[in-house]
């Protein structure tokens, strides 16, 4: 057996390659999606296509990304060689998650042995379809959601393949994006690489080969030990979409988690059917989702490759939501239903081990929008990433006041507002906390966002806003639920418009106003202690008034604690 202080420096080190490629491509990287909000991921695979590392960016794209490698390996069989690079997306043939998520592997050879990949999983600003931006909430089939790619050579032995390139640039709205997007994929992949070379150099073939089978399954001891303080039986969650894009159809998202000993079965045999919308959930999306729940409930040190989860079986019904058949549209369900699938997942674990529940976190309301920029003469995409939501409380700690979406886990950043207001024609109105929109509880839910952006020139929108209407963000242990979402357009003539949870609209200029959904609370709020309370009037996310309905605390106009009526409001 490998040295076990040996495998920890070794995972360490992965680790750390796979955060340089990051670091790469978020400095190299051409639209703002990747250079500011780092909306892709960057992942290792050892020779067979499992997981070793997937440190950096967003775990919705990397849970799945060891299924695309496999898929790849697959179709090329013997056809691998060295100074190859490989292209694919689609979620049906490929092992893709949804069509804008575009993964760049990198077979890594050393002394003519094939030892590993080096990924990049991105999601591109535009892959053409019936929406700029891909984001089309009219989409009922997935042709309707742009560029289909098969696993294919980009790169054949050290050589771009002009045409491919050049198909996949006429593909786009945006070109020029994507041409410095891809670029930069490429860049961050031969680092990682040459990053992973030098580690197989400086431990021998046969002791790193070791090594990485050794990190795998000490993963794999890690969530087996977890899993043995689960309480054998099987346990249930669920959470709901209210709508299939177009009407209101209600899909239940229902988990069932079979606990046998140090495995797991997560069972959605109980999971509504495919939907008509574009929220279907594809095999690797899924996988990820149910991977990030297990992964992110039970403590941070769970190594972060493959390995963790060889104890959990999925069963994901064919036609059902988190596995539909073709050509049912998908691009929302890195999102959602990614985000109802945590949830489920959660809720079942919170019921297995109520020591470690966590409130759930609010759905997003922002759109994406696109039009031509007439002050700097050119067309653009724009993600309104600053209506994020707030998240859910647990034991010990309050719940993010904003934080990306769920599926993320924080890995998606909040650009600052006047970078965006030189790259689009845009001007921010106003960008603060909500008051009141976190679950109360000991610890309180995060707040979600008041959010109100001026567009200068024509724009279309399309919404995606299952954050709209009811609570999303589910408390727990005695914390209740954060409020729901809201937007609206106000046009330049005045007449206000409330846009559908789902749909395209074309305004002129226009401001678009809303509030994101705030997170659940955790535990009762009379315990929280009336010194935090007090603290939370005083920075406005929440009113006297729901101070001392919910939490028992007095608090005067001027922000101070009235104690004498506090201990008469908590008796």
């Amino acid at each position: 057996m490998t040295n076990p202080v040996r495998l920890a420096l070794v995972q360490n080190r992965l680790d750390h390659i796979s955060l340089q490629m990051g670091w790469v491509m978020t400095r190299t990287a051409r639209s703002p999606i990747f250079s500011q909000s780092h909306d892709f991921s960057c992942f290792l695979g050892d020779a067979s296509g499992i997981l070793i590392s997937q440190a950096d960016g967003i775990p919705i794209h990397t849970g799945g990304g060891g299924l695309a490698l496999r898929v790849l390996m697959q179709t090329f069989a013997d056809d691998i060689d060295d100074e190859d690079v490989f292209l694919l997306n689609d979620p049906y043939v490929a092992g893709g998650n949804h069509l804008p998520d575009w993964v760049i592997a990198r077979p890594v050879f050393f002394d003519g042995h094939h030892v590993g990949w080096a990924c990049n999983r991105a999601h591109q600003s535009d892959i053409g379809g019936g929406a700029a931006g891909t984001y089309n909430p009219q989409a009922t089939e997935i042709f309707h959601e742009g560029l289909r790619i098969p696993p294919m050579k980009l790169i054949e032995r050290g050589k771009l393949r002009q045409d491919v390139w050049n198909l996949l640039l006429l593909n786009s709205r945006t070109p020029d994006l994507m041409d410095g997007d891809l670029r930069a994929m490429l860049g961050s992949t031969r680092i990682g690489m040459e990053r992973l070379q030098a580690v197989v150099a400086d431990l021998g073939l046969e002791e790193a080969l070791a090594c990485f089978e050794g990190i795998l399954d000490h993963g794999d001891r890690m969530l087996r030990a977890c899993l043995a303080e689960v309480p054998d039986g099987t346990w249930y969650g669920e959470d709901a979409t209210l709508n299939d894009c177009f009407e209101d159809i209600r899909t239940e998202i229902r988990v069932a988690l079979i606990v046998e000993g140090d495995q797991v079965t997560v069972d959605f045999s109980e999971t509504g059917p495919q939907m008509k919308g574009f929220k279907n959930s594809s095999v690797a999306n899924t996988m990820s989702a149910a991977y990030m729940a297990l992964g992110s409930f039970f403590p941070e040190d769970l190594p972060r490759n493959e390995g963790t989860f060889r104890s959990v079986k999925l069963i994901m019904p064919e036609g059902s939501a988190v596995n539909p058949r073709p050509p049912a549209p998908m691009t929302m369900n890195t999102v959602f239903i990614a985000h109802h699938i945590v949830h489920a997942i959660w809720q079942a674990l919170g019921d297995a081990r109520p020591d470690l529940a966590c409130a759930g976190w609010g759905r997003s309301v922002h759109p994406t929008c696109s039009g031509h920029d007439g002050a700097r003469n050119r067309d653009y995409i724009m993600y309104h990433w600053h209506g994020m939501p707030g998240g859910g409380a647990l034991e010990g700690r309050d719940g993010f006041a904003q934080i990306g979406h769920l599926s993320a886990l924080g890995g998606l950043a909040i650009s600052n507002l006047e970078d965006y207001e030189q790259l689009y024609p845009v001007r921010y109105r106003k960008h603060e906390l909500r008051c009141d929109g976190g679950g109360v509880g000991e610890y309180r839910g995060g707040s979600g966002v008041e959010y109100e952006v001026e567009m200068l020139d024509p724009v279309t929108f399309y919404f995606r806003s299952e954050g709209l209407g009811p609570p999303s963000g589910y408390g727990t242990r005695g914390g209740r639920e954060g409020l729901g979402g809201f937007m609206e357009v106000t046009q330049s003539d005045g007449k206000h418009d409330l846009p559908t949870a789902y749909g395209t609209r074309h305004y002129e200029t226009c401001t678009y106003h809303a509030l994101s959904p705030g997170g659940g609370g955790w535990g009762d709020p009379r315990k929280r202690p009336v010194e935090k309370v007090a603290r939370d009037v005083r920075d406005g996310v929440v009113s006297r008034d729901a101070a001392a309905t919910f939490y028992g605390v007095a608090v005067g106009p001027d922000g101070t604690l009235d104690e004498e009526a506090t201990r008469r409001l908590r008796g």
